[in-house]
């Protein structure tokens, strides 16, 4: 379950009381005062152990998706030493993991100072100090989408052909309305046959509304669905724009063409413009990152298809070179396969 952190318009004020001052505990009123023993009622099983087992079984599937890049990762440390040879092994595990070169240099001078600050003699321990030296460079990317400042909530979601970008606005329109939030799509992405149509199908199987429009300019589409959000008290509107490469200078153009114009329907949209890149292509979504940061001005990253890549690593490179937050990751087709990032559990699940 997504741990989106919404905000809500404060509740009306109404007159306290002496007695209204107390906090109000969760358990059924009767008319006998509790004994000291009483404890409150504990929620069935079932409810309180339903989130952590989903959890649980999201962080398996990361594990599975990212064993092709943690294991060449996780046999330097089946040695007995901890001397330079292993280091250097190490180096060459993460640079063909496409953790890049700054971020390999950076972990290798941290990881060191870990080692002799905690006195390691076992690489084991140094799997360990691994895990959390990747932990601290990834932190600065993990951050909840928030929803609720602004209403509508205008995202804009760009990328390349091929990256699960359709896919993943589908998914994410799932787990918004599975939140109680209304959600209104926009098929700006005119560019690419069938786009349209495959928007469609995730409109009709969650239920929400699509604004489209037969051979319609992109930009018109994302300002009537922007005007459409406002006027019929949407909490969300989601812009599928064109799939496009960031060499394709022209189409680069419209992607801000579209920006532009969504703002004339709302002057503080869009509140978030996220990049769907796909894990398996290494350091060119780095470049893409970066080509698209520069167009655009990226709030967000949702990395998918992580499911067997070997190039998990560029997450790292991401960190160190272009730290923005990554909302969501994914590691397959279902609609559990995309969930939120943690720092802590993609670390572990990479050298699991």
């Amino acid at each position: 379950m997504f741990s989106f952190f919404k905000k809500k318009s404060p509740p009306a004020e109404v007159p306290s009381t002496p007695a209204a001052a107390t906090p109000v505990v969760s358990a059924p009123v009767t008319d006998k005062a509790p004994t000291p023993a009483s404890t409150p009622t504990a929620p069935p099983s079932s409810q309180a152990d339903a989130a952590p087992a989903a959890r649980q079984g999201w962080l398996d599937r990361l594990k599975a998706g990212l064993r092709k890049t943690g294991s060449s990762i996780t046999t330097v440390f089946t040695g007995t030493r901890i001397d330079d040879e292993l280091y250097e092994e190490l180096e060459t595990a993460l640079l063909v993991a496409d953790t890049g070169v700054k971020a390999t240099e950076h972990l290798l001078q941290d990881l060191k100072r870990r080692v002799k600050d905690t006195k390691a003699t076992e690489p084991s321990q140094v799997k360990t100090l691994l895990a959390d030296a990747i932990t601290d460079l990834l932190q600065p990317l993990q951050k909840p989408l928030s929803i609720g400042d602004h209403h509508p909530t205008v995202i804009m979601v760009a990328g390349v052909n091929g990256a699960g970008k359709t896919t993943s606005i589908g998914k994410l329109t799932k787990h918004l309305a599975d939140e109680g939030l209304s959600v209104l799509l926009a098929a700006a992405d005119t560019f690419r046959a069938a786009a349209k149509e495959q928007l469609a199908v995730w409109a009709t199987r969650n239920t929400v509304e699509i604004i489209s429009q037969q051979g319609g300019d992109p930009a018109a589409v994302s300002f009537d669905a922007v005007s459409a959000g406002r006027a019929r008290g949407r909490d969300v509107v989601l812009v599928d724009t064109a799939g496009r490469l960031p060499t394709q200078t022209h189409l680069m153009e419209e992607l801000k063409k579209i920006k532009r114009v969504v703002q004339k329907a709302d002057g503080t949209a869009p509140h978030e413009v996220l990049l769907v890149i796909d894990g398996n292509t290494g350091q060119n979504a780095l470049a893409q990152v970066k080509a698209f940061d520069d167009t655009l001005g990226l709030t967000g990253l949702i990395v998918t298809k992580l499911d067997g890549t070997a190039k998990g690593g560029v997450l790292c490179a991401i960190a160190r070179e272009k730290p923005i937050p990554v909302y969501f990751i994914g590691v397959g087709e279902k609609l559990e396969d995309l969930e939120t990032f943690n720092a802590r559990e993609f670390a572990q699940a990479l050298l699991s």
